[in-house]
């Protein structure tokens, strides 16, 4: 039976992999969890315990070969996959996501960009032109569509997830305004930017508490 892993090691691979690629640029091939430790601000002891849930990848007294492991990272992630990506609402976080040009490097790549709004249909937003939403439906079933950035008001994200679902989308990248709710089976990433704002509020609060009593 396959070992259960966590969320928190999950969310923490993606942040390996970028570090690891990090190591690559700069030409180094070895590593040990020590010094990848003081690099990632992360104890050796978590790093070797993530890792373990894997394998280990590692050998004693040599440490991680940052290549083997940057790419056995990239496995576990799919990024050495592909998958096809479509954006749902050409606002100003739609097109962001548009333009950003690293999504492929990642394994995925946006095949479509959608909006309802006429006086945006046919204009183009990085390589994309943007398509009627009206004509969703028929591009998924025609091109199969893995992953759905959902980019518009919460008023209309849960019937458009739904109904990309029926299509067989199969993950959402939701940036709306609420949480979307599907049945289990369908992956969805809840994407809050306010809330992580929040948090940067929150830890500037109780930054500015703590120098005040120290006075």
């Amino acid at each position: 039976m396959q070992k259960a892993i966590s969320q928190a090691v999950i969310k923490r691979l993606p942040r390996y992999y970028r570090y690891l690629g990090e190591l690559m640029d700069e030409g180094i091939e070895r590593i040990s969890s020590s010094e990848l430790s003081q690099r990632m601000k992360v104890t050796a002891s978590q790093i070797r315990q993530d890792l373990n849930n894997f394998g280990g990848f590692g050998h004693q007294g040599y440490g991680y070969h940052v290549p083997t492991l940057y790419n056995e990272i990239g496995n576990l992630l799919g990024v050495n996959d592909h998958h096809n990506m479509i954006i749902i609402g050409a606002g100003n976080l739609g097109r962001a996501l548009a333009n950003y040009e690293n999504f492929s490097k990642r394994g995925t790549s946006i095949i479509g960009v959608f909006d309802n709004d006429p006086s945006v249909i046919g204009s183009v937003t990085g390589k994309h032109q943007i398509k009627d939403i009206k004509g969703v439906e028929a591009f998924v079933k025609e091109h199969g569509v893995d992953i759905a950035a959902i980019c518009i008001p919460k008023s209309a994200a849960g019937e458009v997830a739904k109904n990309l679902a029926g299509l067989g989308v199969r993950a959402f990248w939701n940036f709306s305004h609420m949480d979307l709710e599907l049945p289990e089976e369908y992956i969805v990433e809840n994407v809050h930017l306010s809330e992580s704002l929040m948090q940067i509020s929150y830890m500037i609060q109780d930054q500015d508490k703590k120098r005040e009593k120290d006075k």
